[in-house]
Protein backbone atom coordinates (compact mmCIF):
# COMPACT_ATOMS: atom_id res chain seq x y z
CA UNK A 1 0.00 0.00 0.00
CA UNK A 2 1.19 3.50 -0.72
CA UNK A 3 1.03 6.28 1.84
CA UNK A 4 -2.11 8.44 1.82
CA UNK A 5 -0.14 11.35 0.43
CA UNK A 6 2.27 10.71 -2.40
CA UNK A 7 5.30 12.88 -1.73
CA UNK A 8 6.94 14.54 -4.71
CA UNK A 9 10.59 15.46 -4.10
CA UNK A 10 10.81 17.68 -7.17
CA UNK A 11 10.38 21.41 -6.85
CA UNK A 12 11.91 24.68 -8.10
CA UNK A 13 12.48 28.18 -6.70
CA UNK A 14 9.31 29.58 -8.29
CA UNK A 15 7.31 27.10 -6.20
CA UNK A 16 9.09 27.66 -2.88
CA UNK A 17 6.85 28.51 0.07
CA UNK A 18 9.54 28.53 2.74
CA UNK A 19 12.94 29.70 1.50
CA UNK A 20 14.18 32.85 -0.23
CA UNK A 21 17.35 32.65 -2.34
CA UNK A 22 19.52 35.69 -2.99
CA UNK A 23 22.82 35.97 -4.85
CA UNK A 24 25.60 38.51 -4.45
CA UNK A 25 28.77 37.48 -6.27
CA UNK A 26 30.49 34.70 -4.30
CA UNK A 27 27.83 34.73 -1.57
CA UNK A 28 24.37 33.19 -1.70
CA UNK A 29 21.90 33.83 1.10
CA UNK A 30 19.21 31.34 2.05
CA UNK A 31 16.57 33.02 4.21
CA UNK A 32 14.19 30.88 6.22
CA UNK A 33 10.71 32.35 5.96
CA UNK A 34 8.52 29.32 6.49
CA UNK A 35 4.87 29.76 5.56
CA UNK A 36 3.02 28.47 8.61
CA UNK A 37 -0.03 27.66 6.46
CA UNK A 38 1.93 25.62 3.92
CA UNK A 39 2.64 22.41 5.79
CA UNK A 40 3.06 19.35 3.61
CA UNK A 41 0.12 17.66 5.31
CA UNK A 42 -2.90 19.00 7.24
CA UNK A 43 -3.08 19.10 11.02
CA UNK A 44 -0.38 21.56 12.05
CA UNK A 45 0.98 25.05 11.39
CA UNK A 46 4.66 25.79 10.81
CA UNK A 47 4.87 28.54 13.40
CA UNK A 48 8.15 30.15 14.50
CA UNK A 49 10.01 28.84 11.46
CA UNK A 50 9.39 25.24 12.47
CA UNK A 51 9.76 22.82 9.60
CA UNK A 52 8.42 19.63 8.10
CA UNK A 53 9.42 17.44 5.16
CA UNK A 54 8.20 20.01 2.65
CA UNK A 55 10.62 22.61 4.04
CA UNK A 56 13.50 20.17 3.74
CA UNK A 57 12.55 19.22 0.18
CA UNK A 58 12.88 22.89 -0.76
CA UNK A 59 16.18 23.21 1.13
CA UNK A 60 17.61 20.19 -0.69
CA UNK A 61 16.53 21.65 -4.02
CA UNK A 62 17.95 25.08 -3.18
CA UNK A 63 21.36 23.64 -2.31
CA UNK A 64 21.40 21.68 -5.58
CA UNK A 65 20.49 24.86 -7.49
CA UNK A 66 23.46 26.59 -5.90
CA UNK A 67 25.76 23.67 -6.66
CA UNK A 68 24.88 23.43 -10.34
CA UNK A 69 23.29 26.70 -11.42
CA UNK A 70 25.60 29.07 -9.54
CA UNK A 71 29.20 27.81 -9.62
CA UNK A 72 30.38 31.34 -8.78
CA UNK A 73 28.94 30.96 -5.27
CA UNK A 74 31.55 29.99 -2.71
CA UNK A 75 29.74 30.64 0.56
CA UNK A 76 26.10 30.05 1.46
CA UNK A 77 24.78 32.12 4.35
CA UNK A 78 21.82 30.42 6.07
CA UNK A 79 19.75 32.88 8.08
CA UNK A 80 16.16 33.88 8.85
CA UNK A 81 13.81 36.45 7.40
CA UNK A 82 11.70 36.49 10.56
CA UNK A 83 12.20 38.78 13.56
CA UNK A 84 13.80 37.24 16.65
CA UNK A 85 13.60 33.64 15.40
CA UNK A 86 16.11 31.70 13.31
CA UNK A 87 14.45 28.28 13.33
CA UNK A 88 12.61 26.48 16.11
CA UNK A 89 13.30 23.03 14.65
CA UNK A 90 11.05 20.25 13.47
CA UNK A 91 7.39 21.04 13.96
CA UNK A 92 6.39 19.29 17.17
CA UNK A 93 2.72 18.96 16.29
CA UNK A 94 3.69 17.41 12.94
CA UNK A 95 5.75 14.84 14.85
CA UNK A 96 2.88 14.25 17.27
CA UNK A 97 0.38 13.36 14.54
CA UNK A 98 2.78 11.44 12.27
CA UNK A 99 3.24 7.70 12.04
CA UNK A 100 6.47 6.17 13.24
CA UNK A 101 7.53 5.44 9.67
CA UNK A 102 6.88 9.05 8.62
CA UNK A 103 8.97 10.40 11.51
CA UNK A 104 11.88 8.08 10.75
CA UNK A 105 11.86 8.82 7.00
CA UNK A 106 11.59 12.55 7.72
CA UNK A 107 14.61 12.42 10.05
CA UNK A 108 16.61 10.35 7.57
CA UNK A 109 16.06 12.78 4.69
CA UNK A 110 16.83 15.71 6.97
CA UNK A 111 20.04 13.97 8.03
CA UNK A 112 21.04 13.40 4.42
CA UNK A 113 20.40 17.05 3.58
CA UNK A 114 22.48 18.27 6.53
CA UNK A 115 25.25 15.82 5.76
CA UNK A 116 25.15 17.05 2.16
CA UNK A 117 26.23 20.50 3.33
CA UNK A 118 29.33 19.00 4.91
CA UNK A 119 29.92 16.80 1.88
CA UNK A 120 29.95 19.85 -0.42
CA UNK A 121 32.21 21.74 1.97
CA UNK A 122 34.70 18.86 1.99
CA UNK A 123 34.63 17.83 -1.66
CA UNK A 124 33.39 20.83 -3.66
CA UNK A 125 34.63 23.91 -1.86
CA UNK A 126 31.11 25.18 -1.16
CA UNK A 127 31.16 26.63 2.35
CA UNK A 128 28.25 27.31 4.71
CA UNK A 129 27.80 29.96 7.38
CA UNK A 130 24.87 30.01 9.79
CA UNK A 131 23.91 33.58 10.66
CA UNK A 132 21.75 32.91 13.70
CA UNK A 133 19.73 36.09 14.07
CA UNK A 134 17.16 34.87 16.59
CA UNK A 135 16.08 31.93 18.72
CA UNK A 136 17.62 28.75 17.38
CA UNK A 137 16.30 25.49 18.79
CA UNK A 138 16.36 21.78 18.10
CA UNK A 139 16.56 21.00 14.41
CA UNK A 140 17.24 24.67 13.73
CA UNK A 141 20.46 24.44 15.72
CA UNK A 142 21.20 21.12 14.03
CA UNK A 143 21.01 22.93 10.68
CA UNK A 144 23.45 25.51 12.02
CA UNK A 145 25.73 22.74 13.30
CA UNK A 146 25.95 21.32 9.77
CA UNK A 147 27.44 24.62 8.57
CA UNK A 148 31.17 25.33 8.64
CA UNK A 149 30.74 28.25 11.02
CA UNK A 150 28.04 29.74 13.25
CA UNK A 151 27.67 33.43 14.17
CA UNK A 152 25.07 34.22 16.85
CA UNK A 153 23.53 37.64 17.35
CA UNK A 154 24.29 38.89 20.86
CA UNK A 155 21.02 40.65 21.67
CA UNK A 156 20.47 39.28 25.20
CA UNK A 157 17.63 37.04 24.04
CA UNK A 158 18.77 34.93 21.07
CA UNK A 159 20.11 31.54 22.09
CA UNK A 160 20.96 28.12 20.75
CA UNK A 161 19.37 25.05 22.30
CA UNK A 162 18.69 21.34 21.93
CA UNK A 163 15.56 20.99 24.12
CA UNK A 164 14.32 17.63 22.85
CA UNK A 165 15.19 15.62 25.97
CA UNK A 166 13.65 17.91 28.61
CA UNK A 167 10.65 19.06 26.56
CA UNK A 168 9.73 16.16 24.28
CA UNK A 169 11.25 13.00 25.74
CA UNK A 170 13.11 12.31 22.48
CA UNK A 171 16.59 13.02 21.08
CA UNK A 172 17.86 15.70 18.74
CA UNK A 173 17.17 13.58 15.66
CA UNK A 174 19.38 15.06 12.96
CA UNK A 175 22.89 14.88 14.31
CA UNK A 176 22.82 17.42 17.14
CA UNK A 177 24.24 15.21 19.87
CA UNK A 178 26.99 13.93 17.61
CA UNK A 179 28.03 17.23 16.05
CA UNK A 180 28.16 18.99 19.42
CA UNK A 181 30.84 16.52 20.53
CA UNK A 182 32.54 15.17 17.40
CA UNK A 183 32.52 18.38 15.36
CA UNK A 184 32.44 21.28 17.80
CA UNK A 185 34.28 19.48 20.62
CA UNK A 186 32.00 20.81 23.33
CA UNK A 187 33.23 19.37 26.62
CA UNK A 188 31.01 16.43 27.50
CA UNK A 189 29.80 17.74 30.87
CA UNK A 190 28.90 21.09 29.30
CA UNK A 191 27.19 19.21 26.45
CA UNK A 192 25.22 17.28 29.09
CA UNK A 193 23.98 20.52 30.66
CA UNK A 194 23.25 22.04 27.25
CA UNK A 195 21.20 19.06 26.04
CA UNK A 196 19.10 18.87 29.23
CA UNK A 197 18.34 22.59 29.52
CA UNK A 198 15.33 23.80 27.58
CA UNK A 199 16.13 27.53 27.67
CA UNK A 200 19.40 27.21 25.81
CA UNK A 201 22.67 29.16 25.95
CA UNK A 202 23.27 32.65 24.59
CA UNK A 203 25.93 35.30 24.15
CA UNK A 204 29.49 34.89 25.39
CA UNK A 205 28.72 31.62 27.16
CA UNK A 206 27.64 30.07 23.84
CA UNK A 207 30.98 31.10 22.36
CA UNK A 208 32.97 30.00 25.42
CA UNK A 209 31.31 26.58 25.34
CA UNK A 210 32.13 26.27 21.59
CA UNK A 211 28.46 26.11 20.67
CA UNK A 212 29.05 28.95 18.19
CA UNK A 213 32.16 30.40 16.54
CA UNK A 214 31.46 34.05 17.16
CA UNK A 215 28.91 36.52 18.51
CA UNK A 216 28.09 40.04 17.39
CA UNK A 217 25.91 42.85 18.62
CA UNK A 218 22.89 43.60 16.42
CA UNK A 219 24.42 46.82 15.06
CA UNK A 220 27.44 44.99 13.61
CA UNK A 221 25.91 41.53 13.07
CA UNK A 222 25.44 41.89 9.28
CA UNK A 223 28.97 43.23 8.89
CA UNK A 224 30.44 40.36 10.94
CA UNK A 225 28.50 37.80 8.89
CA UNK A 226 29.68 39.28 5.60
CA UNK A 227 33.31 39.39 6.74
CA UNK A 228 33.23 35.75 7.72
CA UNK A 229 31.36 34.76 4.55
CA UNK A 230 33.98 36.47 2.39
CA UNK A 231 36.80 34.86 4.36
CA UNK A 232 35.27 31.44 3.77
CA UNK A 233 34.80 32.28 0.09
CA UNK A 234 38.45 33.28 -0.23
CA UNK A 235 39.51 29.77 0.78
CA UNK A 236 37.21 28.08 -1.78
CA UNK A 237 38.31 26.86 -5.20
CA UNK A 238 34.88 27.15 -6.85
CA UNK A 239 35.25 29.04 -10.15
CA UNK A 240 34.47 32.74 -10.12
CA UNK A 241 33.76 33.04 -13.83
CA UNK A 242 31.98 29.79 -14.75
CA UNK A 243 28.45 29.74 -16.09
CA UNK A 244 26.02 27.40 -14.38
CA UNK A 245 23.66 24.94 -16.01
CA UNK A 246 19.89 24.89 -15.48
CA UNK A 247 18.48 21.95 -13.54
CA UNK A 248 15.52 21.30 -15.78
CA UNK A 249 12.60 19.24 -14.42
CA UNK A 250 13.19 15.50 -14.15
CA UNK A 251 10.98 13.59 -16.56
CA UNK A 252 9.08 10.89 -14.69
CA UNK A 253 5.94 8.98 -15.56
CA UNK A 254 4.21 7.62 -12.46
CA UNK A 255 2.01 4.56 -12.81
CA UNK A 256 0.21 2.54 -10.16
CA UNK A 257 3.05 0.03 -10.00
CA UNK A 258 5.96 1.74 -11.75
CA UNK A 259 8.14 4.80 -12.13
CA UNK A 260 9.58 5.49 -15.56
CA UNK A 261 12.48 7.86 -16.20
CA UNK A 262 14.54 8.27 -19.38
CA UNK A 263 17.44 6.21 -17.97
CA UNK A 264 15.75 4.24 -15.20
CA UNK A 265 12.61 2.27 -14.47
CA UNK A 266 11.25 0.99 -11.17
CA UNK A 267 8.73 -1.83 -11.45
CA UNK A 268 6.78 -2.84 -8.35
CA UNK A 269 5.46 -6.35 -7.68
CA UNK A 270 3.02 -5.84 -4.80
CA UNK A 271 2.30 -9.54 -4.37
CA UNK A 272 5.98 -10.38 -3.95
CA UNK A 273 6.67 -7.05 -2.14
CA UNK A 274 9.64 -6.30 -4.38
CA UNK A 275 10.70 -3.43 -6.61
CA UNK A 276 13.04 -3.91 -9.55
CA UNK A 277 15.29 -0.98 -10.41
CA UNK A 278 16.49 -1.22 -14.02
CA UNK A 279 19.31 1.25 -14.69
CA UNK A 280 20.03 1.78 -18.37
CA UNK A 281 23.55 2.69 -19.44
CA UNK A 282 24.59 5.49 -21.79
CA UNK A 283 24.07 5.07 -25.52
CA UNK A 284 25.74 6.68 -28.52
CA UNK A 285 28.43 9.35 -28.59
CA UNK A 286 28.83 11.13 -25.25
CA UNK A 287 30.45 14.51 -24.42
CA UNK A 288 34.06 14.04 -23.35
CA UNK A 289 35.37 17.60 -23.03
CA UNK A 290 34.45 20.26 -20.44
CA UNK A 291 32.96 22.46 -23.14
CA UNK A 292 30.77 19.68 -24.50
CA UNK A 293 29.73 18.62 -20.99
CA UNK A 294 28.67 22.16 -20.12
CA UNK A 295 26.78 22.41 -23.41
CA UNK A 296 24.88 19.21 -22.58
CA UNK A 297 23.95 20.63 -19.17
CA UNK A 298 21.37 18.68 -17.19
CA UNK A 299 21.00 16.26 -20.12
CA UNK A 300 24.60 15.05 -19.67
CA UNK A 301 24.09 11.37 -18.97
CA UNK A 302 25.88 10.98 -15.58
CA UNK A 303 24.10 14.02 -14.18
CA UNK A 304 20.73 13.03 -15.62
CA UNK A 305 21.05 9.51 -14.23
CA UNK A 306 22.14 10.73 -10.79
CA UNK A 307 19.11 13.02 -10.55
CA UNK A 308 16.71 10.30 -11.70
CA UNK A 309 18.16 7.67 -9.36
CA UNK A 310 18.11 10.10 -6.45
CA UNK A 311 14.46 10.95 -7.09
CA UNK A 312 13.50 7.28 -7.45
CA UNK A 313 15.16 6.26 -4.18
CA UNK A 314 13.47 9.07 -2.25
CA UNK A 315 10.09 8.37 -3.82
CA UNK A 316 10.27 4.65 -3.10
CA UNK A 317 11.47 5.14 0.46
CA UNK A 318 8.62 7.52 1.36
CA UNK A 319 5.74 6.32 -0.80
CA UNK A 320 6.17 2.54 -0.87
CA UNK A 321 6.67 1.39 2.72
CA UNK A 322 5.50 -2.19 2.08
CA UNK A 323 8.02 -2.81 -0.70
CA UNK A 324 10.92 -4.02 1.42
CA UNK A 325 13.20 -5.67 -1.13
CA UNK A 326 14.78 -3.81 -4.03
CA UNK A 327 16.27 -5.79 -6.91
CA UNK A 328 18.95 -3.91 -8.82
CA UNK A 329 19.47 -4.66 -12.51
CA UNK A 330 21.37 -2.86 -15.27
CA UNK A 331 21.06 -2.85 -19.05
CA UNK A 332 23.55 -1.58 -21.60
CA UNK A 333 27.09 -1.64 -22.90
CA UNK A 334 29.80 -1.92 -20.24
CA UNK A 335 32.28 -0.24 -22.59
CA UNK A 336 30.06 2.83 -22.69
CA UNK A 337 29.92 2.94 -18.90
CA UNK A 338 33.70 2.67 -18.68
CA UNK A 339 34.07 5.45 -21.26
CA UNK A 340 31.79 7.59 -19.08
CA UNK A 341 34.02 6.81 -16.10
CA UNK A 342 37.12 7.78 -18.05
CA UNK A 343 35.55 11.16 -18.75
CA UNK A 344 34.60 11.62 -15.09
CA UNK A 345 38.12 10.82 -13.92
CA UNK A 346 39.89 12.84 -16.61
CA UNK A 347 37.90 15.99 -15.79
CA UNK A 348 37.17 15.40 -12.10
CA UNK A 349 38.57 18.85 -11.20
CA UNK A 350 36.22 20.69 -13.56
CA UNK A 351 33.46 22.23 -11.45
CA UNK A 352 30.51 20.59 -13.24
CA UNK A 353 32.13 17.16 -13.33
CA UNK A 354 33.08 17.48 -9.68
CA UNK A 355 29.51 18.40 -8.72
CA UNK A 356 28.17 15.49 -10.77
CA UNK A 357 30.52 13.07 -9.03
CA UNK A 358 29.30 14.56 -5.76
CA UNK A 359 25.67 13.96 -6.64
CA UNK A 360 26.45 10.37 -7.66
CA UNK A 361 28.37 9.88 -4.40
CA UNK A 362 25.47 11.14 -2.28
CA UNK A 363 22.95 9.15 -4.32
CA UNK A 364 24.86 5.89 -3.90
CA UNK A 365 24.99 6.68 -0.18
CA UNK A 366 21.19 6.89 -0.13
CA UNK A 367 21.19 3.19 -1.06
CA UNK A 368 23.56 2.45 1.82
CA UNK A 369 21.30 4.03 4.44
CA UNK A 370 17.93 2.96 3.01
CA UNK A 371 16.09 0.46 5.20
CA UNK A 372 15.45 -1.88 2.30
CA UNK A 373 17.00 -5.21 1.38
CA UNK A 374 19.15 -4.76 -1.73
CA UNK A 375 19.92 -7.63 -4.11
CA UNK A 376 21.87 -7.17 -7.34
CA UNK A 377 20.97 -9.47 -10.24
CA UNK A 378 23.77 -9.70 -12.81
CA UNK A 379 22.25 -11.22 -15.96
CA UNK A 380 22.81 -11.25 -19.70
CA UNK A 381 22.80 -7.75 -21.13
CA UNK A 382 23.82 -6.12 -17.85
CA UNK A 383 26.56 -3.51 -17.52
CA UNK A 384 27.81 -3.64 -13.94
CA UNK A 385 31.09 -1.91 -14.73
CA UNK A 386 32.91 0.93 -12.97
CA UNK A 387 30.40 3.41 -11.58
CA UNK A 388 27.57 0.95 -12.24
CA UNK A 389 29.41 -1.71 -10.24
CA UNK A 390 28.91 0.56 -7.21
CA UNK A 391 25.22 -0.36 -7.42
CA UNK A 392 26.06 -4.02 -6.91
CA UNK A 393 28.69 -3.31 -4.26
CA UNK A 394 26.08 -1.35 -2.30
CA UNK A 395 23.78 -4.37 -2.21
CA UNK A 396 23.43 -6.85 0.62
CA UNK A 397 23.89 -9.71 -1.86
CA UNK A 398 24.72 -10.07 -5.54
CA UNK A 399 23.79 -12.99 -7.80
CA UNK A 400 25.84 -13.43 -10.97
CA UNK A 401 24.53 -15.73 -13.69
CA UNK A 402 27.08 -18.25 -15.01
CA UNK A 403 26.74 -19.36 -18.64
CA UNK A 404 29.71 -21.67 -19.11
CA UNK A 405 28.46 -22.92 -22.48
CA UNK A 406 27.62 -19.51 -23.95
CA UNK A 407 30.56 -17.17 -23.54
CA UNK A 408 29.01 -14.54 -25.82
CA UNK A 409 25.93 -14.16 -23.60
CA UNK A 410 27.68 -14.68 -20.27
CA UNK A 411 27.28 -11.52 -18.18
CA UNK A 412 30.42 -9.95 -16.79
CA UNK A 413 31.35 -7.29 -14.29
CA UNK A 414 34.31 -4.93 -14.61
CA UNK A 415 36.18 -3.23 -11.80
CA UNK A 416 37.56 0.23 -12.64
CA UNK A 417 39.61 2.93 -10.92
CA UNK A 418 36.33 4.58 -9.92
CA UNK A 419 35.64 1.71 -7.53
CA UNK A 420 38.72 2.43 -5.44
CA UNK A 421 37.62 5.72 -3.89
CA UNK A 422 35.75 8.03 -6.27
CA UNK A 423 32.50 7.34 -4.40
CA UNK A 424 33.37 6.84 -0.73
CA UNK A 425 30.70 5.75 1.69
CA UNK A 426 29.95 7.87 4.75
CA UNK A 427 32.63 5.84 6.53
CA UNK A 428 35.20 7.32 4.16
CA UNK A 429 35.83 3.85 2.75
CA UNK A 430 35.27 2.73 -0.80
CA UNK A 431 32.68 -0.03 -1.11
CA UNK A 432 35.44 -2.38 -2.18
CA UNK A 433 37.36 -1.37 0.94
CA UNK A 434 34.28 -2.03 3.05
CA UNK A 435 33.75 -5.39 1.34
CA UNK A 436 37.27 -6.60 2.10
CA UNK A 437 37.85 -4.74 5.38
CA UNK A 438 40.64 -2.82 3.62
CA UNK A 439 42.73 -6.00 3.65
CA UNK A 440 45.42 -5.38 1.07
CA UNK A 441 45.89 -8.91 -0.36
CA UNK A 442 42.21 -9.09 -1.35
CA UNK A 443 42.16 -5.55 -2.70
CA UNK A 444 45.37 -6.04 -4.67
CA UNK A 445 43.98 -9.22 -6.20
CA UNK A 446 40.96 -7.25 -7.38
CA UNK A 447 43.10 -4.35 -8.57
CA UNK A 448 45.20 -6.74 -10.65
CA UNK A 449 42.07 -7.65 -12.62
CA UNK A 450 40.79 -4.06 -12.98
CA UNK A 451 39.62 -3.28 -16.50
CA UNK A 452 39.06 -6.95 -17.33
CA UNK A 453 35.54 -8.31 -17.84
CA UNK A 454 34.97 -10.96 -15.15
CA UNK A 455 32.47 -13.74 -15.68
CA UNK A 456 30.54 -15.25 -12.77
CA UNK A 457 33.21 -17.77 -11.80
CA UNK A 458 36.03 -15.20 -11.91
CA UNK A 459 33.99 -12.65 -9.94
CA UNK A 460 33.05 -15.29 -7.38
CA UNK A 461 36.66 -16.40 -6.98
CA UNK A 462 37.69 -12.81 -6.21
CA UNK A 463 34.89 -12.42 -3.66
CA UNK A 464 33.08 -9.77 -5.69
CA UNK A 465 29.70 -11.55 -5.84
CA UNK A 466 27.71 -13.62 -3.40
CA UNK A 467 26.73 -16.49 -5.64
CA UNK A 468 27.34 -17.68 -9.20
CA UNK A 469 24.53 -20.09 -10.14
CA UNK A 470 24.41 -21.44 -13.67
CA UNK A 471 21.40 -21.17 -15.94
CA UNK A 472 19.96 -24.44 -14.61
CA UNK A 473 19.91 -23.26 -10.99
CA UNK A 474 19.54 -19.50 -11.51
CA UNK A 475 15.75 -19.13 -11.45
CA UNK A 476 15.22 -21.32 -8.39
CA UNK A 477 18.16 -19.98 -6.38
CA UNK A 478 17.22 -16.34 -6.95
CA UNK A 479 13.52 -16.99 -6.35
CA UNK A 480 14.14 -18.82 -3.10
CA UNK A 481 16.56 -16.16 -1.86
CA UNK A 482 14.04 -13.40 -2.54
CA UNK A 483 11.09 -15.31 -1.08
CA UNK A 484 13.07 -16.03 2.08
CA UNK A 485 14.06 -12.40 2.41
CA UNK A 486 10.55 -10.95 2.09
CA UNK A 487 9.22 -13.45 4.66
CA UNK A 488 11.44 -12.10 7.45
CA UNK A 489 10.66 -9.39 9.96
CA UNK A 490 11.21 -5.97 8.35
CA UNK A 491 12.24 -4.55 11.73
CA UNK A 492 14.90 -7.18 12.26
CA UNK A 493 16.15 -6.82 8.68
CA UNK A 494 16.50 -3.04 9.05
CA UNK A 495 18.69 -3.52 12.12
CA UNK A 496 20.64 -6.36 10.52
CA UNK A 497 21.37 -4.47 7.31
CA UNK A 498 22.37 -1.24 9.02
CA UNK A 499 24.88 -3.11 11.18
CA UNK A 500 26.37 -5.27 8.43
CA UNK A 501 26.62 -2.50 5.81
CA UNK A 502 28.76 -0.30 8.05
CA UNK A 503 31.41 -2.68 9.26
CA UNK A 504 34.35 -0.32 8.98
CA UNK A 505 35.70 2.52 11.11
CA UNK A 506 33.17 4.62 12.96
CA UNK A 507 33.06 8.36 12.36
CA UNK A 508 30.66 11.24 12.91
CA UNK A 509 28.40 10.27 10.01
CA UNK A 510 28.13 6.60 10.95
CA UNK A 511 27.34 7.65 14.51
CA UNK A 512 24.56 9.87 13.19
CA UNK A 513 23.10 7.25 10.85
CA UNK A 514 23.83 4.29 13.10
CA UNK A 515 23.93 4.88 16.82
CA UNK A 516 21.87 8.08 17.00
CA UNK A 517 19.28 6.92 14.46
CA UNK A 518 18.88 3.55 16.16
CA UNK A 519 18.29 5.15 19.56
CA UNK A 520 15.89 7.72 18.16
CA UNK A 521 14.05 4.99 16.27
CA UNK A 522 13.52 3.14 19.56
CA UNK A 523 12.67 6.24 21.60
CA UNK A 524 10.13 7.37 19.00
CA UNK A 525 8.09 4.25 19.83
CA UNK A 526 8.35 4.35 23.62
CA UNK A 527 5.33 5.40 25.71
CA UNK A 528 7.43 8.04 27.45
CA UNK A 529 7.56 9.85 24.12
CA UNK A 530 4.43 8.87 22.19
CA UNK A 531 2.14 7.22 24.71
CA UNK A 532 -1.14 8.87 25.73
CA UNK A 533 0.76 10.93 28.32
CA UNK A 534 4.08 10.87 26.48
CA UNK A 535 6.05 14.11 26.32
CA UNK A 536 5.72 14.42 22.55
CA UNK A 537 1.96 13.90 22.70
CA UNK A 538 1.12 16.33 25.51
CA UNK A 539 3.44 19.14 24.44
CA UNK A 540 1.52 22.40 24.05
CA UNK A 541 -1.65 21.01 25.67
CA UNK A 542 -0.95 22.18 29.21
CA UNK A 543 -0.59 18.60 30.51
CA UNK A 544 2.48 17.18 32.17
CA UNK A 545 4.16 14.12 30.72
CA UNK A 546 3.76 10.92 32.73
CA UNK A 547 6.94 8.85 32.56
CA UNK A 548 7.51 5.20 33.34
CA UNK A 549 10.53 5.57 35.61
CA UNK A 550 11.95 2.13 34.84
CA UNK A 551 15.30 2.39 33.07
CA UNK A 552 15.43 -0.01 30.12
Amino acid sequence: MTTTLRVNYQTEPALYRHWKLEFDGPIATLRADFDENAGLRPGYKLKLNSYDLGVDIELNDAINRIRFEHPEVRTVVVTSAKEKVFCSGANIFMLGVSSHAWKVNFCKFTNETRNGLEDSSTHSGLKFLAAVNGACAGGGYELALACDQIVLVDDRSSSVSLPEVPLLGVLPGTGGLTRVTDKRHVRHDLADIFCTTSEGVRGQKAKDWRLVDDIAKPAVFAQKVRERALALAAASDRPADARGIALTPIACTIEADALHYPHLSVNIDRVKRTATFVVRGPEGAQPDTPQAIEAAGAAWYPLALARELDDAILSMRTNELDIGTWLIRTEGDAAQVLAMDATLVAHRNHWLVRETIGLLRRTFSRFDVSSRSLFALIESGSCFAGSFLELALACDRSYHLALPDDEARAPTITVADTNFGLYPMVTGQSRLGRRFYDEQPALEAVRARAGQPLDADAAFALGLVTSNPDDIDWADEVRIAIEERVSMSPDALTGLEANLRFNGPENMFTRIFGRLTAWQNWIFQRPNAVGEKGALKVYGKGDKAAFDWNRV
